[in-house]
């Protein structure tokens, strides 16, 4: 009797475990509950600012101990580009080496640190179709983009080979492939090698069409990076106007302008049921000239939007940030720090900027208007 109870207590057993394994399965029709939905959709930031001159005084600026080191001039704006996913900047100076010596206007040529201070800064993208590109001649240009590629950043407007300038820069952020290409109006009269037409984008108005019309089926985001334009003038010119509209028409999304050294207008166009952004120049990112304005520039941050599931791309918004190239003494030198004028001027009025006092923010709110006023 006792054996007979032990095997009827083990049936019992085993009948309850059966009857829990069934009951904790899943119904076959049932809605799993802990799965994500899927997504609809995908947003990307892409971040511009101006142009980089590295005159005498901000080379020199650079050096301590007798090292060269940037970082410190673009730390003020380091989280304004690390917030964006892909961050573009121009460079106008050759990194050619010391051999001949570093030096500003009117040749360039910049210690090799900057391309470091630039990746660690958070920029991913050196356009080098400008002006300035040659100070050091196709050798220095050579090097240039060899020192650049070193330190992690990509380069566009001036290519090695045909085939490397066939490739085109298309970076794939998250499923928006967006599309990058940059021209140049001159390199100063400093003739281009006739044996390598391939080298430098020149700002051509039929080959800008034909590049965009090659890019445009292969990505969802189009960048137009110009070197253009009138210096110091706060305008853009007649002729920069239809060309802007007319490469837009034909498929850019936004077109990135640089080369004046002071600020110019942006405008958000319709073309075609899509919503498009030009900014004909942003300033100077950093710098030392002569004048406010010319020390002067902007980060502008355009957020699109691709719906995944019908493909189609939009630009959403665009936001920008004023920024000045300050000059300031420390230890009895003179450096230089690119500031944000909106952070600074609160900043200053909590009295945590270091350098800065109350006297400046008359001057800071000046360049914030007129900012507002050109992006506006």
């Amino acid at each position: 009797m006792r054996s007979n109870g032990r095997i009827n207590l083990y049936i019992l057993v085993l009948l309850l475990g059966l009857i829990f394994v069934v009951v904790s399965q899943p119904k076959i029709n049932e809605t799993r509950t802990d799965q994500p939905p899927a997504k609809t959709s995908e947003t990307i930031t892409i971040l511009a600012t101006g142009d980089i001159l590295m005159h005498n005084t901000v080379i020199a600026a650079g050096l301590s101990n007798g090292e060269y080191k940037y970082d410190k001039m673009f730390n003020p704006i380091k989280d304004i580009v690390t917030s964006a996913d892909y961050a573009l900047i121009n460079l106008e100076a050759a990194l050619a080496g010391p051999n001949t010596g570093y030096t500003g206007y009117p040749l360039f040529n910049s210690p090799d640190s900057l391309a470091e201070a630039l990746n660690n800064t958070g920029f991913d993208l050196v356009t080098n179709a400008n002006n300035h590109i040659l100070d050091r001649g196709y050798a220095g240009a050579m090097r240039t983009l060899d020192v650049l590629r070193q330190n992690g950043l990509d380069t566009i407007g001036v290519y090695k080979s045909q085939p490397e300038k066939e490739e085109m820069l298309i970076k794939d952020i998250r499923g928006v492939k967006v599309g990058f290409l940059a021209y140049g109006y001159d390199t100063n009269g400093i003739p281009l090698p006739a044996d390598k037409p391939y080298f430098y984008n020149l700002l051509n108005e039929e080959n800008i069409l034909k590049d965009i019309a090659a890019m445009r089926p292969q990505v969802d985001v189009l960048v137009l990076s110009l070197h253009w334009g009138v210096e110091y003038s706060p305008f853009p010119t007649e002729k920069q106007v239809e060309q802007a509209h007319r490469f837009l028409a034909q498929g850019a999304d936004a077109i990135i302008g640089g080369h004046p050294h002071v600020l110019q207008p942006a405008e958000v166009l319709t073309v075609n049921g899509k919503k498009k952004f030009i900014v004909y120049s942003m300033g100077n990112c950093l710098g030392d000239q002569n004048g406010v304005e010319r020390n002067s520039g902007v980060i502008v941050k355009l957020t699109f939007k691709k719906d995944l599931l019908t493909g189609q791309t939009e630009l959403k918004s665009f936001d920008y940030t004023p920024t000045f190239s300050h000059s300031y003494i420390e230890d009895g030198k003179e450096n230089f720090r690119v500031i944000p004028i909106p952070d600074t001027i609160r900043l200053i009025k909590a009295g945590q900027d270091p350098y800065l006092k109350a006297d400046s923010i008359p001057l800071l709110e000046d360049i914030l208007q007129d900012c507002d006023e050109k992006m506006n």
